[in-house]
């Protein structure tokens, strides 16, 4: 690599993003408005162009009728506004950005099976094919690295989405022997691109919990460690899972909205030990869970006895191992809270006083205001040939020199949180490309590069589009050649 290219790529991209982190806000929350629905129970899903898809939800407290209303929260001018509606009403379903920028809207009270995909590029909803069994209410989606949706809740037998099918397909059962369908709280995709699954055997009473990993490579389920929690705390409860930037796992959760602080514990899967840490300073049942790019975790909301919402936060600080305190402008449970591009927080709707939610917003923004990463590029502004070469060469991977299904790229970029093991995930027209390394490039301060192999299936094209997503934020979007 010529350092005179190198240092072409740091002043496109990686001067203008640290500028970014410091003329922000700090540490406050501040009204966003409010949704054009009132609604609680649904899902919010930041899209490639940086705007927030939220879909579906409860009208009042459980078990009204679902809403098949949805709307986007555009940061850029701060407003709500409709975009139509999904072929189906849903609440407790699970949102999921695919690879080509197409969302997955599955599932849903009820129970439903249907499901269906939401394109932005026409802001319509249409159906695709139905998952296999019911996995309400406690139904999960993970991203997996080869592509397809990985989905598991209330059932024996999870299931796998494939984006280039449109279908569903049941995976192997889980390694455990259990009384009941698994009642899945947790389920976290791990840098070894296996998910940690956590819940309970309880659909029907007894039972204990459930902590099994699932390996997309091979197909197969392992039981992995005991949870730490006192005896009740799994029972039926929405817990939270953290993927921290170290590669273990904050679960955070409460018992029967007792109104007590949550009970935290950490999950190391260098060990397959569960570990109690201690307790939250609020408590955080139907909670969120939000990774900020800083490394620490924002907690918001909780339910209380009889089921109103809180206003409590607790910020955890994986450095310390502490929780300090803070609070929302709204009580709320059952709300969304979205990593934005800019590093604040939309948190959004959720049961204020039960049984009614609320159609207000907040913005949540962190001490340290980290924005999305960049994808450099040599051409257009921040959308043109991206700084993408052939491994191991001076080579671009351009219209005139293009890359080809199997061989390895190199792909320049600034934004990456130094010393994480999350690794980013590389879209490639549409497909997701094999990350063989990411890290910092030696002797250049604030420059990145990520090693990928280029997927199979690609259509050829001048100028096709490859997107990085990391810490669920999608980059800028810049172009290779593909042959």
């Amino acid at each position: 690599m010529k350092a005179t290219l190198v240092l072409s790529f740091l002043l496109l991209g990686a001067t203008g993003h640290t500028s970014m982190v410091m003329a922000q806000l700090s540490g406050t929350f501040a009204s966003a408005g409010n949704m054009t629905t009132a609604r609680a129970g649904h899902t919010a899903t930041l899209l490639a162009n940086g705007k927030v898809l939220i879909a579906g939800g409860y009208q009042r407290g459980f078990p009204t009728l679902a809403l098949a209303s949805a709307e986007l929260y555009d940061p850029s001018t701060g407003t709500f506004i409709p975009t139509g509606a999904m072929t189906a009403p849903r609440s407790q379903h699970t949102a999921t950005l695919l690879p080509d920028g197409r969302v997955l809207l599955a599932g849903g009270a009820g129970p439903t099976v249907s499901a269906e995909l939401y394109d932005p590029s026409t802001g319509t909803f249409s159906v695709t094919g139905n998952m296999i069994q019911p996995q309400v209410p406690v139904q999960k989606a993970t991203l997996l690295g080869n592509g397809k949706v990985f989905i598991t809740g209330g059932s024996l037998t999870p299931e796998l989405f494939d984006p280039t099918t449109g279908t569903f397909a049941e995976t192997g059962a889980y390694a455990g022997s259990y009384t009941s369908p698994v009642w899945v709280d947790t389920a976290t995709l791990l840098p070894d691109g296996k998910v940690l699954i956590t819940g309970c055997d309880c659909h029907f009473g007894g039972g204990g919990p459930v902590s099994e990993l699932y390996d997309p490579h091979t197909g197969a389920f392992s039981v992995t460690g005991t949870m730490s929690g006192p005896a009740n705390w799994w029972w039926e409860d929405a817990n939270t899972a953290t993927l921290l930037m170290n590669g273990k796992v904050l679960i955070v959760g409460n018992a029967e909205n007792d109104g007590f602080p949550g009970v935290a514990e950490m999950y190391d899967q260098s060990t397959a030990v569960f570990a109690n840490i201690g307790n939250t300073i609020a408590p955080h049942e139907f909670s969120t869970a939000t990774l900020l790019p800083d490394g620490k975790v924002l907690l918001a909301g909780g339910q209380l006895p009889g089921g109103s919402g809180s206003s409590g936060v607790d910020l955890y600080s994986p450095a310390s191992g502490t929780f300090s305190g803070a609070g929302m402008r709204t009580n709320r449970h059952y709300h969304t809270a979205t990593l934005l591009r800019d590093g604040t927080v939309l948190i959004a709707g959720g049961f204020s006083g039960w049984p009614d939610p609320t159609a207000s917003a907040e913005l949540y923004h962190p001490a340290e205001l980290l924005p999305a990463p960049v994808l450099l590029w040599l051409s257009g502004d921040g959308s043109g040939q991206g700084a993408i070469q052939h491994a191991g060469t001076d080579r671009i991977a351009s219209d005139s020199d293009p890359a080809v299904a199997g061989e390895y790229l190199s792909i320049y970029l600034a934004g990456l949180a130094d010393g994480s093991v999350i690794p980013p995930q590389v879209s490639i027209g549409g497909r997701l490309a094999e990350i063989t390394f990411f890290g910092a490039v030696p002797g250049y301060p604030d420059l990145d590069v990520i090693n990928v192999r280029m997927p199979e299936g690609v259509a050829a094209g001048l100028a096709v589009p490859v997107r990085l997503t990391y810490l669920s934020r999608p980059s800028n979007v810049v172009t290779i050649g593909v042959r």
